[in-house]
């Protein structure tokens, strides 16, 4: 059986003034009127501001560094050596440097530029180490790419079968144009970024980049320019 509206009980003056949008005082709780804006929330410190406040000391600000830079420098990493157990030697190594060299960092460049600055680094006295380039795998390193799960078991083959042919033809570049186009590509710094990273010159990082989309195109024709 339904109740008639005018048997619905009425709000307390205790309720109805909460529903206007204020509080009796003492009751011990304020609301915001209804039109008023929730105050928006303060923007994301950059890299540089982190970098300075975890060289004053503040460890919160590493971890949150080392959370927005760890998946992109480790598949950087990768890519370049295609062995895991060394890519993750060298990732240690990478930020162990940039922990000892905290208390002297000055902002100079951007942050992305130092870390990957460290990173070249760190990977030249790898294969001055060496003495020769690493072969070209047999096979791309599951590792490197980590994608949603496909419509299709045909689109998982093909875009599988893409990543796998660029992956090699990645490895088949000499390694100074395979670091830059990295750079360029997935870290997505400027020309001028990755010359300090490398230490040449734009004019350099530029032809180089050419050569690498050169032979990456006639490799994988339409795939490259996609």
């Amino acid at each position: 059986m339904s109740i008639p509206i005018a048997q619905w009980p009425r709000p307390s003056r205790r309720r109805r003034t909460r529903a206007a949008g204020f509080t009796p005082a003492g009751a011990g709780l304020t609301l915001l009127p209804v039109n008023e804006a929730v105050p928006a929330s303060p923007p994301e410190p950059s890299d540089e501001a982190l970098m300075l406040a975890y060289a004053g000391g503040d460890v919160a600000a590493f971890e949150a560094l080392y959370g927005r830079h760890r998946q992109r420098l480790y598949r950087f990493l990768l890519r370049q050596l295609r062995d895991g157990a060394l890519a993750d030697e060298l990732f240690q190594d990478i930020w162990q440097k940039l922990i000892a060299a905290r208390a002297t960092w000055t902002p100079e460049a951007a942050f992305a530029t130092w870390l990957y600055r460290i990173a070249h680094n760190r990977l030249a006295d790898h294969w001055r180490a060496l003495q020769h380039r690493p072969p070209a795998p047999a096979d791309a390193d599951e590792r490197t790419e980590r994608v949603p799960d496909p419509d299709t078991p045909e689109r998982q083959l093909s875009e599988f079968e893409q990543r796998r042919q660029l992956q090699l033809a990645l490895a088949d570049l000499p390694s100074e144009q395979r670091e830059v186009i990295l750079l360029r590509l997935e870290q997505e710094l400027t020309l001028e970024e990755i010359g300090e990273v490398t230490g040449v010159g734009r004019e350099t990082v530029k032809s180089r980049l050419r050569y690498a989309m050169d032979k990456l195109r006639a490799q994988l024709g339409p795939v490259a320019g996609s």
